[in-house]
């Protein structure tokens, strides 16, 4: 049982999760610190606020997911151009996601805009680290971050 317990925790507990957390948690930052300027000190609406803040959370969340999370090599200009369309498109996805959940909570319910982001930047986090893993970062081995 130990045994089994242990090789759980190094399935999921090592470098490229725990980078995920830090930058995936830094992204977070990004996100919810231009949502809040936009949405709560300039005025914009909800869901074109937190458009804006996706697309700043998303180039950040790009660049340091490639260098350090998933420690992906460049191999040609078309393979990274491939990478950034999938991307991107994971993250359109899981924004959509949010943007839905956003005009459910925070519009028709009424709940207050930045617990609401709060909530849905947990479903989109694991989201897009399921995304990021399985089909955007991973080598033709099938192992993300492998060199």
């Amino acid at each position: 049982m130990i045994e089994k317990f242990k090789r759980l925790f190094e399935r999921f507990v090592n470098r490229e999760t725990i980078s995920y957390v830090i930058f995936g948690g830094l992204t977070t930052v990004v996100n919810f610190v231009v949502y809040y300027l936009f949405c709560n000190i300039l005025g914009i609406t909800t869901l074109v606020a937190n458009a804006i803040a996706w697309v700043a959370a998303v180039v950040f969340a790009y660049v340091t997911n490639n260098i350090w999370v998933f420690q992906s090599k460049f191999e040609s200009v078309k393979t990274e151009a491939e990478k950034i369309i999938k991307f991107f498109g994971a993250r359109v996805f899981s924004f959509l996601i949010e943007e839905a959940g956003l005009l459910l909570m925070v519009d028709l319910a009424g709940m207050n805009n930045l617990i609401a982001k709060l909530i849905l930047a947990v479903v989109v986090v694991i989201l897009n680290y399921v995304f990021s893993k399985l089909f955007i970062f991973n080598n033709k081995d099938g192992q993300a971050g492998q060199k």
